[in-house]
Order: C-alpha cells, then structure tokens, then sequence
C-alpha cells in the first residue's frame, strides 16, 4: 500500500482546495460552520439539551446532534438560521467584494 501524505490546510480555502471543493462550494461550507461553531456555543452557554433546541426549531433531536456533531451534510444554512432564530438570536449576513473577484 503506498504511504499518503497528510495535507496540512491553514486556512478554509486551502482545504476547500485540498478536498476538491469549488469555490462556490467552499464558501457555502465556511458559513455553514461559521454558523455551527455559533450554534455550539449558544447551546453549551444556555446550557440547552439537543432535544430542547429541536422542539424549539421545529426539528428532529437526531437531526440537531448531528450538527452539534459537526456532520453538516445535508443540512441547509437556511435551517442552522431557523435553529438560531428559535434560540432567539438573529444572524446578520455581510456582502462584500473579495480581492479575487474580476
């Protein structure tokens, strides 16, 4: 079997590069956890169970473990903002023009 070798990533990019992802779908990944990462600490800081956050988001308790899990496969931006919304918190969205737009 041949040896592989690690990849280190520095930043969300490099390891958008690394793993294949488009740019497009790199960025929807760095929301998505940016989202998480947010919805992880609200939980831990409330001190609220998983099946207490689905009953407010209107969700499954599999489904909210899953992303405090970090498995965001399947799993839209648009529930992550519901999620929050039903935590009572709001999500603020920015756009701005990136250095490497034409």
């Amino acid at each position: 079997m041949p040896k592989l070798k690690p990849v280190v990533a520095r930043t969300p990019e490099e390891l958008a590069a690394a793993l294949g992802l488009s740019d497009v779908a790199a960025k929807e990944w760095q929301v998505q956890h940016v989202l998480a990462k947010r919805l992880k600490e609200i939980a831990r800081r409330q001190k609220i169970t998983h099946t207490e956050v689905a009953k407010r988001a209107g969700t499954s308790r599999t489904r909210v473990t899953a992303i405090l899990n970090d498995d965001l496969e399947h799993v839209s931006s648009d529930l992550l903002i519901r999620i929050l919304a039903s935590l009572g918190y709001r999500v603020k969205v920015s756009v701005i023009r990136s250095d490497s737009a034409a």
